[in-house]
């Protein structure tokens, strides 16, 4: 069963970091796509970064170019999000995603096919 977890989340102050880990049990892992979405109460969900693992292209949303870093483990199928400099307007559920081959719109959630549960991430000033 295809199953994605992600940890890291928490409370944390404006201009710190924080880092979100994503558990992939994905079969098709090696040839995937996996992205980091948010999504922030009565708001729509978000793209914040996707990577191709076959061939380690990543993509990223304009509010997280230069700020927050998409990286893969094949070993342990972990998807990373390194969150440097947060903001409050970070503040938002984060949501793992994965999908096999390339994706028509990397960082579209229609795109995704696996989704994991979330986890939350607070940025308070």
């Amino acid at each position: 069963q295809e199953q994605l977890v992600e940890s890291g989340g928490g409370s944390v102050q404006a201009g710190d970091s924080l880092r979100l880990s994503c558990a992939a049990s994905i079969y098709t892992y090696s040839i995937a796509t996996i992205a980091w979405f948010r999504q922030a109460p009565g708001k729509e969900r978000e793209g914040v970064a996707a990577i191709y693992i076959g061939g380690g292209y990543t993509y990223y949303a304009d509010s997280a170019k230069g700020r927050f870093t998409i990286s893969q483990d094949s070993a342990k199928r972990t998807v990373a999000l390194q969150m440097n400099s947060v903001k409050p307007e970070d503040t938002a559920m984060y949501y793992c995603a994965a999908v096999a081959g390339l994706p028509g719109h990397f960082l579209s959630a229609l795109a995704y096919k696996y989704w994991g549960q979330g986890t939350q991430v607070t940025v308070s000033s």
